[in-house]
């Protein structure tokens, strides 16, 4: 693989459980990738839940939505099989799907074409019934008001709850104050929040590179510079978009 990213430091802000993919694909272009995460993600281990799963294996509901994949893997840690999703199953983005075929061997019955919580309302039929939304405790609002006006009934519960980071790790904090960093990755609005809390007024000299325009629009209310967004809203997509944010200008003699 050519070596676009040869001599650039990346630091990437997921979860260190979820960091790997992206790192891998990062260092395969030659970065140096600092990884340095804003937010831990905690299973949620509440009433609401549990109620809520006993009705999904009870075939009370009639759509489950997957908003990501650590939802996915919360599912699969609290049900006793795949069988108890005893619902259709929506699911936004490549990433939650496959987590979901994975563990089912069942495709989703819905994937809307942008990887946004906006465009699964846009996409999701018109009906009646309950939807589950299990989602994490900080998800902002408007999906249950989206599948509302569809006619559903959703009922929303935490599926795990978002800790912020107090501070970055030593190497991360050194290569910024250093003006090392070319790019820092943002795989949601919760990450963008984490790194806005450790940086203090620190937010310049660097690249932000968004997965989907729901982080970018949170990286640019917390003052951060927004190069790129990636296109499509996947790992790939990001490596891409950090690619694109980082290349050298091209010039004049090289357009004609």
């Amino acid at each position: 693989m050519k070596p676009t990213l040869a001599g650039r430091t990346i630091l990437v802000t997921r979860p260190v459980e979820q960091a790997a993919p992206l790192v891998r694909a990062l260092e395969r272009r030659g970065a140096r990738v600092l990884v340095a995460p804003t937010i831990r993600l905690i299973p949620a281990r509440s009433a609401a839940l549990t109620t809520a799963l006993r009705d999904l294996a009870d075939g009370r509901f009639a759509w489950l939505v997957l908003t990501s994949q650590t939802t996915v893997e919360v599912l699969r840690d609290r049900l006793a099989s795949s069988r108890e999703v005893r619902a259709k199953v929506a699911a936004i983005g490549d990433g939650t799907a496959s987590a979901f075929r994975r563990w089912t061997r069942r495709d989703p019955d819905l994937v809307p074409p942008t990887f946004t919580t906006a465009a699964l309302g846009r996409a999701f039929p018109r009906g009646s019934g309950r939807v589950l939304t299990a989602r994490a405790d900080i998800a902002p609002e408007g999906l249950e008001d989206a599948l509302a006006r569809k006619g559903w009934d959703p009922v929303r519960v935490d599926a795990y709850r978002t800790v912020f980071a107090r501070s970055l790790p030593r190497d991360a904090r050194t290569a910024l104050r250093r003006g090392e960093v070319d790019a820092v990755t943002f795989t949601s609005a919760s990450t963008v929040r984490g790194f806005a809390n450790v940086v203090g007024r620190q937010r310049s000299g660097f690249a932000a590179v968004c997965i989907g325009p729901v982080t970018a629009r949170e990286a640019k209310v917390n003052a951060l510079p927004v190069r790129r967004v990636a296109s499509p809203h996947t790992i790939e997509g990001l490596v891409q978009a950090v690619e694109r944010a980082l290349e050298p200008p091209r010039r004049r003699a090289d357009r004609t």
